[in-house]
């Protein structure tokens, strides 16, 4: 019998051998360390300085290769990826099937046709969500949909979360997704933070067991050809934010400690370093006020080195959040400043040095290979510290199993992203992370059909409820589905839109349309808390009030209608004001003043 073939599109690009291995990779059979070292030793400075960056990628609508406009402006894959050798790249979105197939497919034969064949790593935010999409959380129709990180963590079940994590490096897999971007293991102790919807709250112990769970689910008991790799992020935990200020931005570099709470926050951490995280990520801020050097994490020798390789004796990829060493141009507003907080005095060059002395691998959202090659041949770093970092990042492909065979297969695509038995366990899913935190006024559930005015909701959907009407005035109830208030500061660049951050409080004309509605008919509120609003008045004003982390209509009526009973429970506390939480500290957990509702708050029936 002819052997098989790789095909895509009707192409055939690679026959198979005997074994189903692609023959160009007969010589990755040998152990994955002598390989690596094999191919290391082939390597030009420039095909190593490649290996440590990583940026986003554009595609096409079509799957075609990006040459002339991506999302966000001018872009060319040629310049930004393949002239500069770089291997590892930021999905910015996932395509329907077909086309992304093409894409990826497309680009690892454009990787097997250079002169190594090092295959490409894609990686990628996360993309299960069905919560209000922002810059953090954006979901796919593509796969499966399930609550955030945050209602995960509402659940309350590692072996729903490890659920989670199995069916989603299934569907990444089939849709060429390599590096998972996440979990977050920071912890959700300041509570006007933007980025709490990632995390798994702000207690360290739920958090911890979560984020093992989650990289169980990704990467399997051993890292493999089926793995989906963690970069479990933002060591040592991003969560103790001055003021709730998000570190992407120079207001909002600062990272403090008033309780004196630091080691809190590594628990989530070490949890994942048990279950095996391939790879970490820190974060922006810099620590104020603690024994380490007032610089960014991913500068801070006593955090890298001291800290994460040495304490806990972490081999794997460190790669810098996106953006460490130059700043950001060609988006709407003004310039992008590099996150370069306590070394904004350096050159670009020097924060790179930097950076390697503090013992990164990889630089992330940085293109900029050509200032590692200057500091290898002006003898400033060795050519032995490039390597080792090489060694790291080319051992991942190989466990992955990229050398063997890279391609993915659209049959097999079609048949895993979001298949039933996946949407039906995220369904499932969305249900147990639903909160009820009170129901005062007895409505709830609703086991009648009756009159239901509803606002933020699908009427049709409803419909198969009860039945919706136009008017508060004709009806029995209303059901209304708000979100947490947030306010960016105005001007500033184009991303500080894109997060949820300011108060937690309803205000002014916002808050008195609520009130009007909650005193015109007997109303469940519904909020989705991708941070712990402050709601004393419409706690007080409704008959029934629920939190949601990411969950449809139909999952929120099969609560309030009792077709399901309801088991989540609050993954942080509620404050009862805007004063508790500006008395609060930033690095201690459940420590407002008085909290409207506590953490592990949740009723059922």
């Amino acid at each position: 019998m002819p052997a098989p073939r790789i095909t895509i599109d009707g192409t055939v690009f690679r026959d198979l051998n005997k074994n189903g291995k692609l023959d160009i990779y007969e010589d990755y059979r040998q152990p994955i360390d002598a390989r690596v070292t094999d191919l290391l030793n082939q390597m030009s400075l420039a095909e190593k300085a490649g290996l440590m960056f990583q940026n986003f990628v554009m595609m096409d609508d079509d799957g075609g290769i990006t040459e002339g406009m991506g999302m966000w402006g001018p872009f060319s894959t040629k310049a930004e990826m393949f002239d500069k050798h770089i291997t590892q790249n930021g999905t910015m979105r996932v395509l329907q099937p077909e086309a992304m197939v093409r894409w990826h497919n497309a680009m690892q034969l454009h990787a097997e046709e250079t002169r190594l064949g090092i295959p490409y790593q894609f990686s990628t935010d996360p993309r299960h969500g069905v919560g209000q999409n922002d810059l953090n959380n954006q979901g796919t129709p593509y796969f499966s949909s399930w609550p955030e990180p945050i209602g995960l963590a509402a659940i309350n079940d590692e072996a729903v979360t490890e659920q989670f994590g199995d069916i989603a490096r299934q569907e990444y897999r089939a849709m060429g997704l390599h590096i998972a971007l996440h979990p977050m293991g920071d912890l959700a102790t300041e509570p006007r933070w933007s980025r709490i919807v990632g995390t798994f709250g702000e207690d360290a112990e739920r958090s911890a067991r979560m984020t093992a769970a989650y990289v169980r689910g990704f990467q399997g008991k051993e890292i493999g050809s089926h793995s989906v790799l963690c970069m479990t992020k933002h060591f040592p935990g991003g969560g103790p934010q001055l003021d709730g200020h998000d570190p992407h931005f120079e207001f909002g570099r600062e990272q403090v400690y008033p309780g004196n709470n630091f080691d809190y926050h590594l628990i989530p951490f070490e949890a994942a370093f048990a279950a095996g995280t391939a790879q970490i990520m820190p974060y922006y801020g810099m620590p104020v006020g603690t024994q380490y050097e007032e610089v960014g994490f991913g500068y801070n020798k006593g955090i890298i080195t001291g800290l994460l390789r040495e304490k806990y004796g972490f081999d794997g990829v460190i790669c810098t959040d996106w953006g460490l060493i130059t700043d950001t141009t060609g988006l709407p507003g003004p310039v992008w400043v590099a996150r370069a907080w306590g070394v904004e005095h350096l050159t670009p060059l020097e924060r790179v040095k930097y950076a390697l002395e503090a013992g990164v691998d990889q630089f992330g959202g940085e293109t900029c290979t050509e200032l590692v090659i200057e500091l290898v041949e002006s003898g400033q770093v060795s050519m032995e510290r490039i390597d080792q970092s090489c060694r790291r990042i080319l051992r991942d492909k190989s466990r992955q199993g990229l050398f063997e065979n890279p391609y993915i297969n659209l049959d097999d695509t079609l048949k895993i992203a979001g298949n039933p038995e996946f949407r039906a366990a995220g369904e499932a899913a969305q249900r147990k992370a639903i909160v009820p935190l009170h129901n005062r006024a007895n409505l709830l559930p609703v086991r009648q059909r009756i009159n239901v005015y509803v606002e933020g909701m699908n009427a049709e959907i409803v419909n198969q409820y009860a039945d919706v009407v136009a008017t508060p005035e004709a009806a029995d109830m209303a059901l209304i589905r708000i979100t947490t208030p947030y306010y960016p500061r105005e001007g500033g660049v184009f991303l500080e839109q894109m997060f949820h951050s300011g108060d937690l409080d309803f205000k002014g004309e916002a808050l008195q349309r609520i009130l009007d509605l909650l005193a015109k008919v007997p109303t469940i509120v519904d909020i989705y808390l991708d941070r712990p609003a402050v709601i004393p008045e419409i706690n007080a004003a409704s008959a029934g009030l629920i939190g949601t982390f990411g969950v449809s209509d139909a999952a929120l009526c099969d609560i309030v209608f009792g077709k399901v009973s309801p088991s989540g429970t609050l993954p942080f506390e509620l404050p009862s004001s805007m004063t508790a939480v500006d008395n609060q500290k930033e690095d201690l957990p459940y420590d407002s003043a008085d909290p409207l509702y506590p953490f592990g708050h949740g009723l059922t029936w």
